[in-house]
């Protein structure tokens, strides 16, 4: 594992909760990048085990750990959407195969999978784990300089599509990471108004 990061500590050791201001620097500026702007260099293999294990942080109720990851390495994931156009063309949809654009752009794809889990733990919850693991491997990337840019789309929620990609019944596609340098540096885009969006219970 990489020397950027700090060994992966025991299970319960004392973690001390502490101010990290360069992380709510970097969460302040935080960006997606469009995916028709990720070209080569791809994350080494080194840095995708790196967001991995940080995807792997993310919140996880029972400690189910109910996802999983697909990496679709540069002709992996030139066959993956070869296939999923293929699948759009047989059914005659022209805007299904252009919107495999953003898929086939940047060199570099990690799916995450939602495996839920026989468990107590609530589907729901299981469900909000994945996208937790997408939010944290979408961080580690930009953290580590890459781009990166979270989307589903058609051939996320088609079931032939999904099949092609090896889920089994129930899995779902959370998001597919989609990985690479960018070429131009993304622009800031409109944010809500939190004020607006927030209140305060008063029982």
């Amino acid at each position: 594992m990489t020397d950027r990061l700090p060994p992966a500590p025991d299970f319960g050791a004392p973690l001390p909760v502490r101010p990290t201001p360069e992380v709510l620097a970097f969460l302040a500026l935080r960006r997606s990048t469009p995916a028709v702007t990720l070209a080569e260099p791809a994350p080494t293999a080194e840095d995708v085990e790196v967001m991995l294990r940080l995807a792997a942080r993310a919140p996880d109720h029972g400690k189910l750990a109910p996802w999983r990851f697909i990496i679709l390495e540069q002709s992996a994931k030139a066959e993956f959407a070869r296939r999923l156009e293929a699948l759009a063309q047989s059914r005659g949809d022209a805007q299904a195969a252009a919107k495999l654009g953003k898929l086939k752009a940047p060199p570099l794809a990690v799916a995450v999978v939602s495996s839920i889990r026989a468990s107590q733990i609530p589907e729901w919850e299981q469900l909000l784990s994945a996208g937790a693991v997408c939010t944290n491997l979408l961080n580690a990337a930009l953290a580590l300089g890459y781009g990166c840019n979270w989307i589903t789309d058609w051939y996320a929620y088609d079931t032939e599509a999904t099949a092609i990609l090896g889920l089994s019944g129930g899995e779902r596609v959370a998001g597919f990471m989609l990985l690479g340098t960018p070429k131009e540096a993304p622009l800031e885009r409109e944010r809500p108004d939190v004020a607006a969006l927030t209140s305060h219970w008063q029982g």
